[in-house]
Formats: structure tokens, sequence, C-alpha cells
């Protein structure tokens, strides 16, 4: 199967209450549940042709909502950005967070019971592992009894040692001046701040809220950044320990935040431990330095990001910035790492498509998901709404109007809710969205020469369609498809060469065939031939998807 991951944020997917008042708070605007994902739910997901669902903002954080009668410490509001605050702030990596459950009491046997669920389906479990920083206000009430709490016996006299969990600023109180204008929060001795800020005065640009876990590199050594892992630091058993105890409850993959900020030695060791226990549970890492790209595969990562290559390349051909010829350099430079490249166009991180600061249309964002959905083996990932063509519009509050969907705050995502639980609110234009989507994604593992055939680009012999349109051609066995997409908002007549090398390469044997559709299951006469025109007519914002048989 080619993993199709499908990203929920929790605690705004199943939020039915349409309030949306900016800054709003959790009573007067609500919060998704883990309940929400129930099983008629997670089948709709499925039938999109999803195979893995992450679960976003899960393990217990920052937030500025009161949970202490159920004997949850309060966190400093100066410390939590947003109302909600931040997934990535974590305050005990042995919890789960409290908004997303009915019975906060029990919110770990409904995440339990979430698992079950989406395995019942025949779903995988993606959940978040934060390893590189946590909340300032860290303090695990869930940790097992003989687990020692992070910090808890650190020497802060030290601003670096091998076996202190976090990094201090030799005596000097946490300044946060910077970030507000009244504080009142105290730190002494300040710790250091998660975006490798080594400093006791953060900035309001900085990750301010968190803390750097120390993974034994000293990064104010007098001779630079310095590397110290024997004896193994104690952070590095510490973080094991929470991905076996996440594995153990069926977590079948880790979506890792930040992972290039945390040593490769490190997720070696890691990962090893992890992958003995349980063989079968994938690591997917948020790495952004495409130099770094085979070091943390080669330290366990099964999947990565591709952001920097192909996300920037596929977005430049939507806004017209780019040849869709440039998709060819991107997966050249990552042609033999291809099957651990995770493709995507929206995440909780970037832009939606169809929002104004990106293409300003869903459908625009068609013909980028056949490419990045058809090309390859490897992994794609979508984000929920994206397949009604959300625009993440939305003025929440924390988060201001920027074409993202808030990880910050209380908040309902009308096309997930119509989507979801109100389908009868869904407009005409989101219901074509959705089913263009469903029928691509299907078509993925559905068809064996995309779910797993070889690829032939035909570019190199077809530059003078370069500049909106993109072919290949994938093959199993028999099996030939051939895909030609318009980036372009109007038809395209082409003729397309299929070159002599394209057939010795794949086997194929050029012949007079019947081709049919995937996409409307049209048929039509094509003579396959080496180095011959063949007359094509792509759809605008569309393509075309040709499946032959070669004798």
């Amino acid at each position: 199967m080619k993993p199709i991951v499908y990203q929920v944020f929790t605690r705004l997917f199943g939020n039915k209450n349409a309030t949306n008042k900016e800054w709003g708070t959790l009573a007067e605007n609500g919060c998704g549940k883990m309940n929400d994902f129930d099983i008629p739910t997670l089948r709709r997901i499925k039938d999109l042709g999803v195979t893995h669902i992450w679960y976003t903002g899960v393990i217990r954080h920052a937030t500025a909502t009161d949970y202490s009668k159920y004997g949850i410490p309060r966190q400093h509001p100066e410390v939590v950005k947003g109302i909600a605050g931040s997934p990535y702030a974590i305050c005990d990596y042995y919890d789960i967070d409290p908004d997303i459950a009915v019975d906060v009491n029990n919110r770990m046997g409904e995440w339990e019971a979430l698992i079950e669920r989406t395995h019942k389906v025949g779903l995988k479990v993606v959940m978040d592992f934060v390893p590189n920083h946590v909340a300032r206000e860290y303090h695990s009430i869930c940790k097992p009894q003989e687990i020692r709490d992070l910090g808890e016996d650190d020497n802060s006299e030290w601003h670096f040692c091998t076996q202190n969990n976090y990094y201090y600023c030799w005596g000097q109180p946490l300044d946060l001046s910077d970030v507000c204008t009244e504080h009142n929060y105290q730190e002494i001795p300040a710790k250091a701040t998660g975006n490798d800020r080594f400093f006791n005065r953060p900035s309001k640009n900085d990750w301010y809220e968190t803390v750097k876990l120390n993974y034994g590199i000293d990064y104010c050594d007098a001779g630079g950044r310095s590397e110290h892992f024997d004896p193994i630091p104690d952070t590095w058993h510490k973080m094991t320990h929470i991905l076996l105890f996440w594995a153990k409850k069926g977590v079948d993959a880790f979506r890792c935040d930040m992972a290039e900020m945390v040593p490769a030695a490190f997720w070696a060791w890691a990962t090893d431990k992890v992958k003995f226990v349980y063989p079968e549970v994938k690591f997917i890492g948020e790495v952004y330095n495409p130099a770094e790209y085979r070091n943390y595969i080669r330290a366990g990562f099964d999947w990565l990001y591709d952001k920097v290559g192909m996300y920037d390349c596929i977005r430049d051909v939507v806004c017209g910035k780019r040849p869709a010829s440039a998709i060819t350099y991107e997966w050249q430079a990552t042609d033999d790492i291809r099957d651990h490249m995770l493709y995507f166009l929206e995440n909780h991180d970037e832009q939606r498509l169809a929002s104004d600061f990106f293409a300003g249309d869903a459908r625009k964002g068609i013909p980028a998901l056949i490419a990045n959905a058809l090309m390859l083996p490897n992994p794609f990932m979508l984000y929920a709404g994206q397949e009604y063509g959300e625009r993440g519009m939305d003025k929440e509050g924390f988060s201001g109007r920027d074409g993202r969907t808030t990880i910050f705050d209380y908040w309902c995502v009308d096309s997930i809710r119509h989507g979801y639980y109100q389908r009868r609110k869904l407009t005409k234009e989101e219901k074509e969205i959705e089913q263009k989507y469903k029928k691509i994604l299907k078509l993925v593992n559905k068809e064996k020469a995309l779910r797993e055939g070889e690829f032939y680009d035909l570019m190199y012999v077809n530059q003078h369609i370069g500049n909106q349109q993109y072919a290949f051609l994938r093959k199993a066995d028999k099996e030939v498809i051939l895909v030609v997409v318009n980036f372009s908002p109007r038809m395209a007549t082409i003729d397309l060469t299929i070159p002599r090398h394209a057939f010795e390469h794949l086997h194929g044997t050029p012949s007079e065939v019947v081709s049919v559709s995937l996409l409307n299951k049209d048929k039509r006469k094509m003579f396959i031939y080496p180095d011959m025109a063949i007359p094509l007519v792509i759809p605008a914002l569309s393509a075309i998807v040709y499946k032959s048989v070669l004798p």
C-alpha cells in the first residue's frame, strides 16, 4: 500500500459550536473531542483513500484553560500562546490533553478507545512526538512511578551538563519584557528557549513558551558546538521511554516535530530500541535541510517531509512562479531516497491552498494533487479540510488572518463541520472538490502501476509543454498509465512524445492500444510508438490519466 496520511487537528476537527468568537474561551467556542471520531466518521475519512490518520495535539500541552479541579496543574498565561495553547508546548509527555476528552478523568481511556476504533476501520494511528522542547512549566503528573521527571535531577548552576535535561542561563532570571509589557512569571535561572536561544531574554518571535531539551550538545562551548554522547545523556533514556510508552498502546507511527533540531545520533539509538520491540512502527521526521536527509534516514526515519524541495516547487508552479518542468529537478534531487520522501500540499504549519496567500482557489490545487499523489510510490499527506477547499482565512485570536488554520485557539472549522457532521450545508464547490480528491486518492492504491509501479519522467523530450503541463508514465507488469497534468486555468492541446528509451526502460512493446481514462472512464484508441507525437487535450486545472495494456 502507498501510505496516504490524513492530518487532523484533534481539538478542532469535531467541534460543532459555530460561535467562533475571536479570542473565545473553551466555554464560548467549544472544542472537538476524541469521541467525535466515531466509526462512521473514521469510515468517511478512510473512504477518501486514506491509510493513516495523524491525530495532532493529543499529548497534554500548556493551556490557559483551568483544569485544576481534575488535579491538572494550571499554566501561567504569560508562557502560553493563545487561550487554547500550542500543541507543541508539551507539559506532560505521559498524559492526554483534557480539552479533547469528554470525561477528563478518563482521558487516557478515551485515547485508547480511539486507537482501537481507528484500527477497527482499517486505519493506522499517527501521533506527535515533540522531542526538541517542552512547555516552560513542564511537570508530569502521569509518568510511571519509576520515571524521574524532566529536570528533576538537574544542576541548574551548570549551563550545560550531559546529565541535565535542560540548559540554564547561569543564575539570570527569565526576562519576558520583549514578549509582554507586564510580566509576573518567574523562572530563576532562565532555561534556554526552544528554538535554540541560549540567553534569558527571548523575543515574541521566539518559541518563548518552550524550553530546549539537552541531548548532549553544548551549543555554547568555547570552541563552538560540541557533542557529548558518551556516557549516554539522561534525556536520551527518558525520551526513548516515552516513545515505548505510546507504542505499547498501539500507536503505529510517530510524527517527530522539528526532528533535525535533535541529533541524528539520538534517533539512531532510540529508533533502534523502539523498532526492536515494535518493528512495524514508523518514524516521520520534520527535517527541512536537504543536506541532512540521508543522515536522518540512516538514523531510522522512514519518511521525511519534502518541504523545501517538492512542496516549495509545487507551490511556485501553482502560483505561476516556476514552470511545471521544475518538478523534474525536485524528484531527481532525492531520487536515491524517493520512497522516504513525504509529499504534501498542506499541513498545520503551511498556508491553505485556497487561501488568499497561496492559490486563492481550491481548484488550482487539483493538478498539484494529481502530480504529487500519482508520481511515485512514496507517501502523500493531506490536511483535514483540504478536501473541501478550506481557505484558512479566519481571524481566530492569537492566530490572525494568515491563511492558516489556527493551532492556538478554540475554533470551529466550518468546512470540516459541514463535510463530516452537517453535509447538507456543503456548497456545490465543496462537494466537487471532495469528489475530485476522493477519485484521485482512491486511484493510488486501486491501480498497481500507481501504487508501486516504475516511474518515467517525460519532460526531457517534451520541453515544449514544460511551462504549465507536466507529463510522466507509471508501469507495472503490462499496464502503463500516462499522466499529463495541466496547471493552466485554460484547456491545453498538446502533442506528446514518448521516447524510445521509455520503452526500453519500462520493458514495454510499442503498439496500438485502447486506452481508458481513469478519471472519467472515456476510451480512446492510442498509437504508442517511439518518438511519435500523440495529440492530447488536457482539461483546465486537471489532468488526463490514461491506462493502457501493452502486449
